[in-house]
C-alpha cells in the first residue's frame, strides 16, 4: 500500500468522492468520552470546499453533544469499492430557513412530519480539521484479482494497488 497525502483542491476531491459514494458513516460525539457516542447518519452532500452536511433533529442527543462539544469524527465505509475515510472535524448546527431549504432532501420527511417545516429540524454541517483514507487505485475488480492470483499462487499480498493517506484541506 502506497502513501500519498493530499492538501486543498486533491484534499476536497478524495473527501468529496469517498464520502458521497458511501454516503452513510457513523456520526461520533462527546469524543472525551468513553464510549464515544456513535449513531448511523446519511450525508446529504460534501460541497466544494469540504464541508459534510447532514439533515439532523434539533432535539437529539447528538445536537444536545454538539452544542456541548462541538469536536466530531466520522467515520464513511464502502466496503464494495474497498474506500474508507476518517474525518474529525467541527460541527455547527443551522436552523434558518435558507439553509434548511438548501439541504432538504425529500427523503428526510420520513423523520419530520411537518417536512422541511418541521420546527425540529436542523442542519448539522462538518468542517474538516483532519482526514485520513484509505482506497484502491485500480478499482475493486483489480484488487479481487490480485489478491485471488496471490492466493492461488501461495504468495503475500504487497497490497500494491492500494493508497492512503491524509487529506488536509
Amino acid at each position: 500500500m502506497s502513501t500519498e497525502n493530499l492538501t486543498n483542491t486533491e484534499a476536497i476531491k478524495k473527501i468529496k468522492e469517498l464520502s458521497e459514494n458511501a454516503k452513510i458513516c457513523m456520526f461520533c460525539t462527546e469524543l472525551n468520552t468513553l464510549p464515544v457516542n456513535s449513531r448511523p447518519m446519511t450525508l446529504q452532500e460534501t460541497d466544494d470546499e469540504g464541508n459534510l452536511w447532514f439533515i439532523s433533529g434539533d432535539t437529539s442527543n447528538k445536537n444536545f453533544e454538539i452544542k456541548d462539544d462541538k469536536r466530531v469524527q466520522l467515520f464513511f465505509m464502502n466496503n464494495g469499492d474497498y474506500q474508507y475515510l476518517s474525518v474529525f472535524g467541527d460541527a455547527t448546527i443551522y436552523k434558518d430557513k435558507s439553509t434548511i431549504e438548501d439541504k432538504w432532501s425529500p427523503m428526510a420527511k420520513a423523520w419530520f412530519e411537518d417536512g422541511k417545516d418541521d420546527p425540529n429540524v436542523s442542519i448539522i454541517r462538518v468542517e474538516p480539521k483532519d482526514s485520513y483514507y484509505w482506497d484502491t487505485k485500480a478499482g475493486k475488480l483489480v484488487s479481487i484479482l490480485n489478491f485471488v492470483a496471490n492466493a492461488v499462487t501461495g504468495q503475500t499480498t504487497d497490497n500494491s494497488d492500494g493508497v492512503e493517506g491524509n487529506a488536509k484541506i
